[in-house]
């Protein structure tokens, strides 16, 4: 599900300090908020912020040089037509950027209208980057998950299975060996693009990680900053199994790549057994590497297939 609408006083108050832009009319409208249908319907930022466009209603209208232009170098009752049809766009706000003046009927159409209008030194071109990447986020399709979410190799790993398998001890050693903790026991994830899922830690857990008998571990204070990570794109989930599970529903070796569906995302899975005396972490490790090494293009399984289809011709 998506969150709660941002409002144009969250926004504004937002990126008061990047952009330092002033609130230059419509300040009854602080409570004005991006359309619900259109914020449903957005697949990504860019459908929620854009330049000045008659085909995309309910956008964050960005207005630069040539958008003051066009409104401005006519005559009054062409203006007049153009600025009360910004009106039927319905945005949730409008930004001067470059340090444009307004046209007058600009301005009173907003205050009519009820419309907020800010007004920026800063180029169209950076507003729009800056305000699409935090409304992505902020409007993702987001889940949480139960697991240990860290950083293996570079790759974000999401490490699963049932309680009492170890998944907090397996973190607590991969962390001893150089790896990075995003989040232990909750993972918040956001989908935040068609082929991206991004992790966090929720606020409350932030560093911490839970180790039966011993308790609560301030990882951050304990192995330094470079032992925790704020966020990682999810690339593999890791799932710890006992062995009738193992036997029972999952192949020896899959023929086909495993993956589970996150958030509408195919995510890479592997799958491994819990037994006494293996060396959990090694073999962890071991499955990131090969991943990576998929990712590349080069896939063991198959090479082998065809070296032992050559062997038998």
């Amino acid at each position: 599900m998506k969150p709660t609408v941002v409002s144009a006083d969250v926004l504004f108050e937002e990126f008061r300090a990047r952009l330092r832009w002033e609130w230059v009319a419509g300040l009854g409208a602080s409570e004005r908020r991006f359309d619900e249908v259109a914020v449903k319907a957005a697949t990504s930022g860019a459908d929620l912020v854009g330049y000045l466009n008659y085909i995309h209603p309910y956008r964050l209208q960005i207005l630069g040089a040539r958008e003051i232009a066009y409104l401005a170098n006519a005559s009054p009752e062409d203006c007049a037509r153009r600025v009360s049809r910004i009106v039927t766009l319905e945005p949730p706000v409008l930004v001067l950027a470059e340090g444009q003046a307004a046209p007058e009927a600009l301005l009173s159409m907003c205050e009519r209208a009820q419309i907020p209008m800010f007004a920026t030194k800063e180029s169209p071109a950076f507003v729009i980057d800056l305000l699409r990447a935090y409304l992505s986020k902020h409007f993702a399709d987001r889940t949480s998950m139960h697991g240990v979410f860290m950083d293996i190799l570079g790759l974000g790993v999401l490490i699963t299975g049932e309680s009492g398998l170890g998944k907090s001890e397996l973190g607590l050693e991969l962390i001893s060996r150089g790896n990075g903790l995003v989040a232990d026991d909750a993972v918040d994830l956001f989908r935040i693009n068609q082929t991206t899922i991004e992790g966090r830690c929720p606020a409350l857990l932030e560093n911490l990680l839970e180790v039966r008998g011993i308790g609560l571990l301030d990882i951050r204070a304990i192995f330094g900053e470079t032992a925790v990570r704020r966020k990682m794109r999810l690339k593999l989930i890791v799932h710890l199994v006992r062995r009738e599970t193992m036997e029972r529903e999952y192949e020896r070796i899959p023929y086909e790549p495993l993956t589970q569906d996150v958030l509408g995302i195919p995510v890479r899975k592997v799958v491994i057994q819990v037994v006494a005396g293996r060396n959990i972490a090694v073999l962890v490790e071991a499955a990131v590497r090969n991943t990576i090494l998929q990712l590349r293009g080069i896939d063991t399984y198959q090479e082998f297939v065809e070296r032992h289809r050559k062997a038998m011709g």
